[in-house]
């Protein structure tokens, strides 16, 4: 099957790790082979609930003896789609009260652009660098890093990009900007997190210039960071939320929420401003509805910041110089590039799953799923360790 899937299924790197799957519970992977991996990792972010959470996957089997597909978003009522927004309404402080369902996070950045430049009539957008938004191309335009990016141009016109965490750089926001997209957390950068109340002083400054403030929690959000969103914990509101991996314990979602006035404009001028046709499905609005429900109906949120504090604790290390992010968004930050990739690696052969970081080379990602046990996390730590022990 290895030939096959180098074949016939498109690579993104030139060495994938290659592993075969067959069947995946809780916070393990299980191989052909029948060995069980830890998942340090969860889908990159994306595995919430672990893998195959039963109150997901019920979810997910009544939908499907009722209907898969029926017509393009926003033409048809579908129960689980108005369930899900409007209980993530209620979670949400004012104004954040109408979501649009889309397939992924990136394309839920694409349609927060369109948004802004459709409400200010604005067209300059500032993102910062070493921002990672997603790879279709008015994400990739936001990107922050022009190695990533340079082969692809030419991009959208009219980007501009600041320095995250410089004060400095906010007076770069004016009354040209039609929005400012950050990430909470700086993701691909290393889990880099807002300091000295940057995020406020900049919504600050959008309120001043008539711009708007979009966030990016794809990667934060759905507890991963200690709260439901991270940007609760940095008194900022923004005026337009971007979400996904999480939302859907596994399964293809995204999703951007703003204010029902900020929202409206997508109706008209022109009419079908933003369109999907499968945003908004059935099937995966129930996953995201099940997921959502557990998140908020248990004392994962409140663990994660205890399963945080376990794994600050273990992972002392005189190769470790750093840890990075909040909750379980951790990075690693390793003495060199060549340590990271000998941990992540070794790691494989050890069955504990590990993964990179976009733009921080010395980084290893531990996201776990949220439902990760004491004793899971005490084992994947006594691996790491007993690694980094061997190194050289």
């Amino acid at each position: 099957m290895k030939d096959d899937f180098l074949k016939y299924q498109a690579q993104t790197t030139s060495h994938p790790l290659s592993l075969e799957i067959v069947d995946a519970k809780g916070s393990y992977i299980y191989d052909k082979n029948g060995n069980a991996h830890l998942d340090f990792v969860a889908g990159v972010s994306a595995c919430s609930l672990g893998h195959c959470h039963p109150k997901v996957v019920k979810a997910v089997k009544d939908q499907l003896d009722k209907y898969m597909h029926v017509m393009v978003y926003g033409e048809y009522i579908q129960e689980p789609a108005i369930e899900y927004t409007k209980l993530l309404a209620s979670l949400l402080p004012a104004p954040l009260e109408t979501t649009y369902l889309v397939n992924s996070g990136t394309e839920a950045i694409e349609g927060a652009l369109k948004l802004a430049r459709r409400f200010t009539g604005r067209t300059e957008i500032v993102a910062a660098n070493k921002g990672y938004h997603g790879n279709t191309m008015g994400s990739l335009s936001i990107m922050g890093y022009e190695e990533r990016k340079s082969t692809f141009r030419p991009l959208i016109p009219d980007i501009s990009f600041i320095d995250f965490n410089s004060e400095v750089d906010i007076q770069k926001i004016t009354s040209r900007t039609a929005a400012v997209v950050l990430e909470t957390i700086q993701g691909g950068a290393g889990f880099v997190e807002p300091i000295e109340g940057y995020l406020e002083k900049v919504r600050k400054r959008c309120t001043e210039v008539g711009a708007l403030l979009v966030l990016d929690e794809i990667q934060p959000g759905f507890g991963r960071s200690g709260s439901l969103f991270a940007f609760e914990q940095y008194n900022c509101i923004p005026d337009i939320l971007v979400i996904g991996k999480g939302m859907a314990s596994g399964l293809p979602v995204g999703a951007f929420t703003s204010s029902y006035e900020i929202m409206s404009t997508l109706k008209d001028n022109p009419r079908l401003g933003h369109i999907t046709t499968f945003g908004g499905n059935p099937v995966i609005a129930s996953a995201c509805l099940a997921t959502l429900q557990e998140i908020t109906g248990s004392n994962l949120i409140e663990e994660t910041l205890e399963k945080e504090k376990t794994i600050r604790k273990l992972l002392k290390h005189k190769y470790i110089k750093e840890i990075r992010g909040k909750g379980l968004m951790l990075a690693l930050i390793m003495e060199s590039q060549e340590l990271a990739d000998f941990l992540i690696l070794s790691a494989t052969k050890k069955n504990l799953i590990l993964f990179w970081l976009l733009f921080e080379q010395r980084a290893v990602r531990i996201s776990p799923p949220l439902t990760i046990t004491i004793e899971e996390i005490e084992k994947g730590c006594e691996t790491i360790l007993q690694i980094l022990n061997d190194y050289k």
